[in-house]
């Protein structure tokens, strides 16, 4: 089951700083990429939501429950802060699904009784391989 959680705008902090890397003259002026913060624990998410969110093993999670994902790939900033709301979105969507319980199956007999066949068919193959005295 997945049901689709939306963030309201104001739990969302989005900072304008400069792009790393190479890029010529521009890349000193201008603030295009976009650092976005989202404080998990502040959130309205629900809280089966948010412990998912937290035990995440993500290096964009910090040990206080913020997000913080930094959007650069685009040259402009309304590009990158798209991508970091994405980014975000995708990020709560990947805690939304549930998984199904699994149900533990036992092996029918035709089935062990043709595993043991065969491991008694491999055996002698693998006894036919030995050194003859």
């Amino acid at each position: 089951m997945t049901t689709r959680y939306t963030v309201a705008p104001h739990e969302i902090e989005l900072v304008a700083v400069r792009a790393q890397g190479a890029g010529g003259q521009n890349v000193n002026k201008v603030s295009s990429a976009i650092h976005l913060r989202f404080d998990v624990r502040a959130s309205g998410l629900p809280e089966a939501l948010k412990k998912r969110l937290l035990a995440l093993h993500d290096r964009r999670v910090t040990r206080d429950g913020v997000i913080i994902i930094k959007a650069q790939e685009y040259r402009t900033q309304e590009q990158n802060r798209a991508a970091a709301l994405e980014r975000l979105e995708a990020l709560i969507a990947s805690v939304c699904t549930t998984r199904k319980v699994r149900v533990a199956t036992r092996p029918t007999r035709a089935s062990q009784r043709r595993r043991l066949e065969n491991k008694a068919r491999r055996s002698e193959v693998k006894a036919g391989r030995e050194r003859v005295a």
